[in-house]
């Protein structure tokens, strides 16, 4: 368990933007920095990082939130999980008990998983390092293929035993469940209690995930097996297709070279790193998926794709260049010479003659596809025509226009064909290419909808297919609305009011006059309990209703933490008015002239300490929101407080904007007092249907808070007319 004070510290020590590029690359815009978003495949930026606010929010698919929330959702870690990776980050220490075997059995899959990998990461090296077995067949290996002492650390390759058993019965040893070394592949079920080891005699390849978490393994053997690779199988925490080799360790090189390389197995990684070439991933010898690409496409838009220069490793080429072209990536392709692969020709080159090398070879794919089909094609019409065709139809997948036109004239030029025939194929393809998309949509959405009627015992209902793009629906009975109308007309003021809570619950709002004759600051979320206990009134939806009870139960502790960061922001003033008037030369100026100047200083600094204050307010509470440990509020938070919009830059330029927050002693009264009129309304209607069918004492008594309610609503709609700013 992780005390507050510890959860406090790392929530305010992360900050979104540091967070955030650890994964993405970002771009300045204006206050904001924008990127691809990580969670889903884009092709132009929606990723918004607003270091102001210290929260992500993508306006594609929804995801983000603070610098806890975004860990959580790139890493599949849970709430706990990503205070500790945060927590590490900033090198803030985390004291925790010893766990118990119930407390290890109780942990997550996922987290025991990496503990494990870890651990067999570290005893893979140690074999290979310590052990005579380990050196004298895995280190030899490996310098001879000519990896340096150097490169073998940095990648951690290591060295499996050929004993059956030796990793299963060290894991055991250390107190490793059984479970999770069968779950994690690292070793098989013998059917009898026990296991062996997968990767047994071979020698060892981790694989890390963009975080630099150890998910899997690749071993190769050293014998006349053919297998010669073994992989580990896909797991809570290894997803083959969405993983590429050395991505952890190309990350940095490919945003600062703004290219990278991708090639197919563990050892031409390697050895373009020895090479001096880092911006460099493999996919590991499958072919080349989505997933992989959207990891590239994070880091950079420009690809090379390198591969043998033997047949299979031309047609492995054309395979995956259509999929790099459909995510708008911009991509060359280089042919080593006959013979050679990334390994071994980076092993006869260094850093500058490969460079060099790629920079002579390397084609964009028209060029390449071209020349590789219409050389296998010569001399045959019919093959000729094909291999055209081929090549229209990759254009047609390039969703930007512009890059499509300039390739269609670039192929009509070269194969001395008319523009407007080719872009009249282009234009074919692009049609059905679409088509074959909503097609799929409309089939998933379908899927989708039998599978959540199915889970819910539900009567399925029905798809048909009409022509050839339009799915109808046939439901066998009408679904009747559930949401009724009270909570359709209050939904919109308690959305509002709630924004006003998370976003700035506990910034000044006014002087409030209690029952003991003082008064005292109010804040915005006191201001909104204070109203709403006085008529008597509650939120209904029930996600902003969880919010505002939280946000209450953070009011003694803001203000405890309020008196704290005072004091703290006044120590720093104090010693920066010393350090400034210190630095005034007394013998320069008049003492009147001294004291104009210290008073000057004294000002500044004291508007600053006001802001400072006034940023730490506002972001106090909608930092614990957007970072609480319940899903449902943390969702909730993040909805309420991201921007949706930005000022244009002419709004900006030639106007004064007063902000949101600015302008809170006027716009929260409002929107209370529109939420209580529209309460008034609800009860009103509802009385009156009350009335209807009493009699007697009861209708005079319905009669009576009717009367209440009427007059409680002229008192609202007069408070609305007058846009009292300043409630008492």
């Amino acid at each position: 368990m992780i005390d507050r004070e510890t959860v406090d510290k790392i929530i305010d020590a992360a900050e979104i933007v540091d967070v955030v590029s650890d994964f993405v690359t970002l771009r300045r815009r204006g206050s904001n920095y924008v990127g691809l978003c990580p969670f889903h495949n884009e092709k132009t930026p929606s990723f918004n990082v607003n270091p102001a606010r210290n929260i992500c929010h993508c306006f594609g698919c929804g995801k983000g939130g603070s610098p806890v929330n975004f860990i959580m959702e790139h890493e599949q870690l849970t709430y706990v999980e990503a205070l500790r990776y945060l927590a590490k980050k900033y090198h803030i220490d985390i004291e925790e008990r010893e766990l118990t075997d119930e407390q290890r059995a109780a942990r997550t899959d996922r987290e025991s998983m990496l503990v494990l990998n870890e651990f067999a990461c570290h005893y893979f090296e140690q074999q290979l390092h310590e052990t005579d077995d380990g050196k004298d067949i895995g280190l030899t290996y490996f310098r001879d293929r000519g990896f340096s002492d150097e490169t073998i650390k940095k990648f951690h390759l290591g060295y499996s035993p050929e004993r059956s058993t030796a990793l299963y019965q060290a894991a055991i040893k250390a107190g490793y469940n059984r479970k999770y070394l069968i779950e994690t592949g690292l070793c098989i079920d013998d059917k009898r209690g026990g296991g062996f080891d997968r990767f047994r005699g071979r020698v060892m390849f981790p694989v890390y995930n963009v975080a630099g978490k150890v998910i899997a393994f690749g071993g190769r053997t050293l014998k006349n097996d053919p297998a010669k690779y073994f992989n580990s199988p896909e797991s809570t925490v290894y997803v083959k297709n969405r993983e590429l080799y050395g991505l952890f360790q190309a990350k940095r090189a490919i945003v600062k070279e703004d290219k990278c390389f991708l090639v197919e197995g563990y050892t031409d990684v390697i050895s373009m790193h020895q090479a001096g070439i880092e911006n460099v991933v493999a996919s590991s010898g499958t072919s080349l998926t989505q997933g992989q690409i959207a990891q590239i496409h994070r880091f950079t838009s420009n690809v090379t794709v390198l591969y043998d220069g033997d047949s299979a490793g031309i047609h492995a080429s054309l395979r995956g260049i259509d999929m790099l072209l459909a995510e708008g990536l911009n991509i060359k392709v280089l042919l080593l010479p006959d013979g050679e692969d990334p390994d071994s020709f980076a092993r006869k080159h260094n850093a500058t003659q490969f460079n060099q090398f790629i920079a002579e070879n390397e084609s964009d794919f028209i060029s390449f596809k071209m020349k590789i089909l219409l050389d296998q094609s010569e001399g045959d019409p019919t093959k000729r025509s094909a291999a055209i065709g081929d090549v229209v139809k990759s254009i047609a997948v390039i969703p930007d226009a512009i890059t499509r036109s300039v390739y269609a004239k670039q192929c009509s030029a070269q194969l001395d064909i008319a523009e407007d025939v080719i872009l009249r194929e282009i234009s074919k393809h692009i049609k059905h290419n679409k088509d074959e998309q909503y097609k799929q949509r409309q089939r998933e959405q379908a899927r989708q909808q039998r599978q959540a009627q199915g889970q819910q015992g539900q009567p399925e209902e029905k798809f048909v297919e009409q022509g050839e793009n339009e799915f109808v629906k046939q439901p066998e009975t009408p679904v009747e609305a559930t949401e009724s109308d009270t909570q359709r007309l209050l939904y919109p003021h308690e959305h509002n009011m709630a924004h006003y809570i998370a976003k700035y619950g506990f910034c000044y709002l006014c002087d409030t006059e209690y029952e003991d004759g003082e008064k005292r600051p109010t804040t915005v979320i006191e201001h909104v309990y204070n109203e709403l206990n006085y008529d008597n009134m509650a939120f209904t939806t029930p996600q902003f209703a969880q919010l505002y009870e939280e946000g209450l139960k953070f009011v003694p502790l803001f203000h405890e933490d309020l008196g704290k960061e005072a004091e703290k922001l006044n120590a720093q003033i104090e010693r920066r008015f010393k350090e400034e008037t210190g630095k005034i030369d007394s013998a320069k100026f008049s003492l009147r002239e001294i004291e104009k100047k210290e008073n000057e200083i004294k000002k500044r600094l004291d508007e600053e300490t006001q802001a400072a204050m006034s940023v730490w307010r506002q972001q106090y509470l909608e930092k614990r929101l957007c970072s609480h440990p319940d899903d449902t509020l943390r969702a909730t938070a993040l909805e309420l407080v991201s921007e949706k919009y930005q000022l244009s830059k002419i709004h900006t330029r030639y106007a004064v904007i007063r902000t949101e927050q600015e302008r809170l002693s006027t716009l929260v009264p409002e929107a209370l007092y529109n939420w209580k009129n529209a309460i008034v309304k609800c009860q009103i209607k509802e009385v009156q249907s009350q009335l209807a069918n009493a009699q007697g004492e009861e209708a005079a008594a319905i009669l009576s808070r009717l009367q209440e309610l009427y007059d409680l609503g002229r008192r609202l709609a007069k408070l609305i007319g007058e846009r009292v700013v300043n409630p008492k």
